[in-house]
């Protein structure tokens, strides 16, 4: 365990950021790499395998509900010394990922088909969601003992171990994808559905690996068998925490959706252009995220230790490093968008529609920041409804005007992408408002704790 409550903020969430961020580099690979490869199999196959994959949002957004709340709380114990509640918050994330990975395996193949015919553009578009999704669903529903093995450690102040499993699984995926994709060196080639059994086997590559970890390294927080049985107090300390942002996540999936159904007349072009470009955007934002990340173990260490002034200065931090990067990283994407795109594809409409996103939506990646250091902030007090009311916010003001631009006549998919630079940039003000809020009600009852020597 690292002791996050004493020494420089900024220096912690440096040591924190980076390999998280690697990790999360690697992390999207598995997208990119398998974007690349699909992409050689034409528009219905790009669009087919963007519409499967926003159902990741609803896997993503259980995930945070277990990891987010996993987090939260071991953090906090861990601020306090307290080994023993830590331990009993890691068992029950286990069980309950357990549970949740049973779900998505039943709810997946129960509803995949609807699902894709009613987002897809043609019939190619939805049989090639089809085959990604149903080869995919097996990685999804192991995704949970990543995450809940990943937020423990990252809770105790260790991310390197993470950010390796990350690592190799990404090099797993890549060697794997060409193979089943394009059927390099077997000569048998599986389309979308190589590309999604890629991704599986590297995840459950990464669930044995990171599992020998715990049980060889870790030390802090272990596999316990006397702690796996059902404590639904405990549960509840997990959910209370974690089901508002795993709502932020489901706000997002509804978003993405209403999205790919907006463009749907434009064809498959346009969806493709507009996966393309989204799986780009979400590239780009890692490095805010990865603070992010960062900011909720080392706020959370110090709520526990009652560290109030620690706690502001966390934010303060993160939202001046967040803002440092994404505008740097708006400055590129306002130079030269087609860079980040002709990658992925050579076809001029696609690229034409995934560069003009890019142009547009890069003047969202400022506020993207401080959404992203503010939530982490949330998580850490352990009142997580505020970032959800902040993202529930920005799916009114944005759904509602969206839907009604699409009946205008005239209507082009540049306004549905300035659309929501507008909601976002009013969705960063409601989100920092929200923080200040919590920053008088909560810093105020904190009584700092002795802090022990830095290990």
């Amino acid at each position: 365990m690292k002791d996050l409550t004493q020494g420089s903020i900024p220096g912690h969430l440096l040591r924190m950021a980076v390999p998280i961020a690697i990790g999360m580099l690697f992390q999207m690979l598995y997208v990119l790499i398998d974007l690349y490869f699909v992409a050689q199999l034409g528009d219905a196959a790009i669009a087919g395998v963007g519409t499967a994959g926003n159902v990741q949002f609803i896997i993503m957004a259980v995930t945070q509900v277990l990891g987010v709340g996993t987090m939260a709380l071991i953090a906090r114990a861990a601020g306090r010394k307290d080994a023993t509640d830590a331990n009993l918050v890691f068992n029950q994330s286990l069980l309950l990922g357990l549970l949740c990975a049973a779900l998505t395996l039943l709810g997946g193949y129960g509803v995949a088909g609807g699902y894709i015919r009613t987002l897809a553009a043609d019939p190619a578009t939805v049989q090639a969601g089809l085959d990604y999704l149903h080869w995919f669903l097996p990685g999804m529903a192991l995704q949970f003992a990543l995450v809940g093995m990943g937020s423990a450690l990252r809770g105790t102040g260790i991310a390197k171990p993470t950010m390796v499993v990350q690592v190799l699984t990404v090099v797993i995926n890549a060697l794997l994808a060409p193979v089943l994709i394009a059927g390099w060196l077997t000569g048998k080639p599986l389309g979308v559905a190589g590309a999604a059994l890629a991704s599986t086997l590297a995840i459950v590559a990464g669930v044995i690996m990171m599992v020998v970890y715990f049980v060889r390294l870790e030390h802090y927080v272990h596999f316990d068998r006397k702690l796996l049985a059902p404590q639904p107090a405990v549960w509840k300390r997990i959910l209370a925490i974690g089901l508002p942002p795993g709502g932020e996540f489901a706000l997002m999936f509804v978003y993405m959706g209403v999205m790919y159904w907006l463009i749907r007349h434009f064809g498959a072009a346009a969806q493709a252009g507009f996966g393309i470009g989204s799986r780009v955007m979400q590239a780009i934002f890692l490095p805010a995220m990865a603070i992010a990340f960062a900011t909720a173990p080392v706020a959370g260490q110090n709520v526990g230790a009652g560290f109030g002034d620690r706690v502001r200065e966390t934010f303060r931090s993160a939202a001046g490093m967040g803002a440092v990067i994404m505008f740097a990283l708006t400055l590129l994407c306002q130079w030269r968008p087609q860079v980040f795109v002709a990658p992925f594809t050579h076809e001029a409409d696609v690229v034409a529609v995934a560069a003009e996103f890019l142009g547009v939506i890069s003047w969202n990646f400022v506020a993207s920041g401080l959404i992203f250091s503010a939530s982490g902030m949330f998580q850490a007090l352990g009142n997580t409804v505020p970032a959800l009311v902040s993202s529930a916010s920005r799916l009114l003001t944005f759904v509602i005007p969206a839907v009604w631009l699409s009946t205008q006549p005239g209507f082009q998919l540049r306004h549905l992408w300035w659309l929501s630079v507008c909601t976002l940039a009013l969705q960063a003000v409601i989100s920092w408002l929200l923080l200040q809020r919590e920053f008088r009600r909560r810093l105020p009852q904190l009584q700092p704790r002795a802090a022990a020597p830095a290990e």
